[in-house]
Formats: structure tokens, C-alpha cells, sequence
């Protein structure tokens, strides 16, 4: 898992086409949502996830998309718009950080 298309699509659409943020996150999750399932079902067909632990990555990420719904619903643009600049800074730095200990794999 790491940083996606909305890492660019978000920031293009709120500050390029001055798209209100619920709307830009809103329009970003339509065009994550099937990528995302194509994804998954290529990961299970290549043997990259644990089957066992498919029902559980399933049931809290669907709890966790419930509540982050309801969390942006409640929030003022000008929050989520922080909020998600947060994000993408500590993605940063955890993609920096990861880049530095990973090892080529063996071909």
C-alpha cells in the first residue's frame, strides 16, 4: 500500500480547478473504488495476500471508510484540506524512510 493517484488528483482539483475538498475527495473515491477492487483481485491472483487475513483487511476497511465518511461530512473544508496535507507529508516521510531500508530483490 502507498500513496495513490489522489495524492495528485486531489491537490489538482482543489487548487488547479478550485473544486470545494468534499467534492475533490468525493470524486477521487469514485475513481479509487474500482481500481482498487481490480487491484485486489490481481494481488490475490498473484499470491500477494494472505487469504487468511482477506476477511479482516475487508471488514476494518469498510469500518474505517464508514468513519472517515462520517468524520469528513462533520469537518469544515478548511480542516480536511490540513488534514490531508498531514497525510501526504507523513507518507512522505514514511515512503523516504522505507526507500532507504529497502533491499533489491533476489532475480
Amino acid at each position: 500500500m502507498g500513496i495513490g493517484g489522489g495524492a495528485i488528483l486531489i491537490p489538482f482539483l482543489t487548487l488547479v480547478l478550485d473544486m470545494p475538498q468534499k467534492q475533490a475527495q468525493v470524486l477521487n473515491l469514485i475513481y479509487f473504488i474500482p481500481t482498487a477492487v481490480v487491484a485486489l483481485f490481481g494481488h490475490i491472483k498473484n499470491k500477494r495476500i494472505e487469504n487468511a487475513f482477506l476477511p479482516q483487511l475487508i471488514i476494518f476497511g469498510l469500518v474505517g471508510c464508514m468513519i472517515g465518511s462520517f468524520a469528513a461530512l462533520k469537518l469544515h473544508d478548511d480542516i480536511l484540506k490540513k488534514l490531508f496535507g498531514i497525510f501526504l507529508i507523513l507518507m512522505g516521510i514514511r515512503e523516504i524512510r522505507q526507500k532507504g531500508t529497502k533491499k533489491e530483490p533476489n532475480k
